[in-house]
Parts: C-alpha cells; sequence; structure tokens
C-alpha cells in the first residue's frame, strides 16, 4: 500500500481563484463601477456569479455585469476595505422602498397658521440590501 503525502494536501481554508466571474457593475462617471454588497451580518463584500443565469437569477435580468477574474475583483475592491468575495450568493433581499412621507394632519379651524410646526417630523426608513451567503 503506498503512503499519502499529506504535507502537500491544501488545507480546506486556503484560497482559491474562482476563474472569471459575472461581476454585477452599475454605470459610473468614467465607465462601469464594481457594485459592493452587505452580508447579513454588515459586513462589504464583492460579489461574482460563475454564470450569467446565475447573476440573472438572482439580481434580476436588468443587472448589468461585467467578467473579471477573482484576483482582479479582490484587487480592485480591496482599496475601499473590502476584502471578502462571495461567490454566488443564493438569496438577496429586495430593495425596500423609501416610506411615504405622511400627510400632514389638518389643522383645526381654531390654530392659527403661525401656531401650526413649520417642518414636520417625517420617519427615515433606511434601504438595505442584503445577500444571504449560501
Amino acid at each position: 500500500m503506498t503512503e499519502t503525502g499529506y504535507g502537500e494536501d491544501p488545507e480546506p481554508s486556503d484560497r482559491f481563484p474562482a476563474g472569471p466571474l459575472y461581476v454585477p457593475v452599475r454605470p459610473g462617471p468614467s465607465g462601469c463601477v464594481t457594485r459592493v454588497f452587505r452580508t447579513p451580518l454588515g459586513d462589504r463584500t464583492a460579489v461574482g456569479f460563475t454564470s450569467a443565469r446565475r447573476l440573472t437569477a438572482t439580481l434580476g435580468a436588468g443587472q448589468a455585469w461585467i467578467r473579471l477574474a477573482e484576483p482582479a475583483l479582490r484587487a480592485l475592491t480591496a482599496p475601499l476595505g473590502v476584502t471578502t468575495v462571495t461567490v454566488d450568493p443564493q438569496f438577496t433581499a429586495p430593495a425596500s422602498a423609501p416610506a411615504p412621507a405622511p400627510a400632514p394632519a389638518p389643522a383645526p379651524a381654531s390654530t392659527p397658521r403661525s401656531a401650526r410646526p413649520a417642518n414636520p417630523v417625517v420617519p427615515v426608513v433606511p434601504a438595505v440590501l442584503a445577500l444571504r451567503v449560501g
């Protein structure tokens, strides 16, 4: 029986380049800009997909993309402090729509205009797009 050389076997935690990825982008002032997403825990991550079909299934048919190798994607996002690349995330939360401003309550007829508040308080709801890493 031959002995297996375990010294050369890679550890599961070793990072291997993921080949050319379909990377979601958005238009910017100088061309395409790589989109950065957030994980469910709130960490920023670059995202790449192994096929255009997977990108479309997750982000929709209208999402623009470019092909980049995984090391190139890391190099683009590293100056932004993004050190994680998520490949083929499976689920996204829909972008939340801003909450409509409540209609100001009509002032009672006996209240003079000068007694009404000039700027009504409008609740602010943050819009977050989160990725669930599969």
